[in-house]
C-alpha cells in the first residue's frame, strides 16, 4: 500500500500513513486539507494517550486555537505493531 507519509514520532517510532487511510481521513470535511496537521501532532503532540482496550493503540493530540469550531484538538490514531505505527484516523475532538 502507497505511504502518503512517513516520519518519526517524538519517541523515535517511525510512524506511517498510507494512502488508503488518508483518503478515509479526508472523508470528514475539516480534515480535507490536514496531511500538515496530522505530521505535526506526530511529531509534536501536546499529549498521547492510551487507549484503555489495545495497548497498541495510543491517541496523539495537538491543540490548535485557532479553529473557529468549539473542537480544538486533533486526535491522531495509531497503532503499533512490528516496531512501528501506522494512523488508523484522525479528526477534530472537543476535549481529548
Amino acid at each position: 500500500m502507497p505511504r502518503v507519509l512517513e516520519l518519526k514520532d517524538k519517541t523515535g517510532r517511525t510512524i506511517y500513513l498510507t494512502d488508503e487511510r488518508y483518503n478515509h481521513i479526508r472523508k470528514h470535511p475539516e480534515m480535507k486539507n490536514s496531511l500538515q496537521l496530522i505530521e505535526e501532532t506526530i511529531r509534536k503532540p501536546t499529549s498521547i494517550q492510551s487507549y484503555s482496550f489495545d495497548p497498541n493503540i495510543k491517541y496523539y493530540y495537538n491543540y490548535q486555537k485557532d479553529r473557529k469550531s468549539k473542537a480544538k484538538h486533533l486526535r491522531v490514531i495509531i497503532k503499533y505493531l512490528n516496531g512501528e505505527g501506522f494512523v488508523i484516523t484522525a479528526y477534530f475532538v472537543v476535549n481529548p
